[in-house]
């Protein structure tokens, strides 16, 4: 947050990045008292540039009157380099496992202490999925959450295990089991969920390495249960997440 936004020497810009910057993974939703606050503004000068900035899409109003970050921003971040070239290439991938599956694929990546989700494949059966592309969720509650959250650092984990919150009567909130569980997706390589986002969904997830071996995305499934085909699901996640890798290794050796 800026601390000296409201001098007469700060741009229009700078206040403008102000406001944007008073949103975070702890803030995704403000008054607008909250924003001139957060943010060091007048609530006045607050005002003029939540306007314009909602106007834009940069910035959402929502039906409680608060506002969030808008799609504008989004998109405009799907053209980093980063997120749009790791779409790229898992994106024949995905489509692979839909094809073999016909269950709705997801391929999502940590952001602060969320899973966003940068691409989905919507299955046929009637699932519950409340995942968008664009969307964050928790990452203790998903299974490509808990995928990410298992790689994590050390400081991420202990942010995420101090505020579990129940979403499901079936969402894990026992920082201990958690952890547990965090150990077993590193252990066997896969996380799964049952009923712990919405309701009649389960989810197995992998995680997707890039060429140092380090954990950069998830790749996950969403079905109505795991009872018999989730050694198979958990096969077809790793076959794709291994060619996604093939590609990471290939690439960065060409830019080297």
């Amino acid at each position: 947050m800026a601390g000296n936004t409201s001098e007469p020497g700060a741009s229009v810009t700078s206040r403008l990045f102000a406001v944007l910057d008073s949103f975070d993974s702890q803030c995704r939703e403000q008054r607008l008292s909250d924003i001139a606050r957060r943010s060091g503004l007048p609530v006045a000068t607050a005002h003029r540039l939540v306007r314009d900035l909602t106007e834009w899409g940069a910035l959402l109003r929502t039906p409680n009157g608060s506002y969030s970050i808008g799609p504008r921003l989004w998109d405009l971040g799907l053209l980093s380099p980063t997120h749009t070239g790791l779409r790229e290439i898992a994106s024949p991938f995905l489509h692979d496992i839909y094809a073999a599956t016909l269950a709705t694929v997801h391929l999502a990546v940590r952001d602060g202490t969320s899973a966003l989700y940068l691409d989905r494949l919507s299955g046929h059966a009637s699932v519950p999925v409340v995942s968008n592309i664009g969307s964050r969720l928790a990452l203790h509650a998903t299974g490509v959450g808990k995928v990410l959250l298992a790689h994590a650092p050390e400081e991420v984990q202990l942010a995420v295990l101090a505020d579990l919150r129940r979403i499901t009567p079936y969402t894990v909130v026992q920082p201990g089991r958690m952890r547990a569980e965090l150990a077993r997706v590193r252990q066997e390589g896969f996380a799964q969920t049952s009923e712990e986002m919405s309701l009649g969904a389960c989810s197995v997830a992998v995680p997707v390495r890039d060429g140092a071996e380090a954990v950069v995305a998830a790749l996950g499934i969403v079905v109505t249960s795991l009872k018999r085909d989730r050694g198979r699901l958990v096969a077809a996640l790793q076959v794709a997440a291994q060619g996604i890798h093939r590609t990471l290794v290939s690439l960065s050796g060409r830019q080297a």
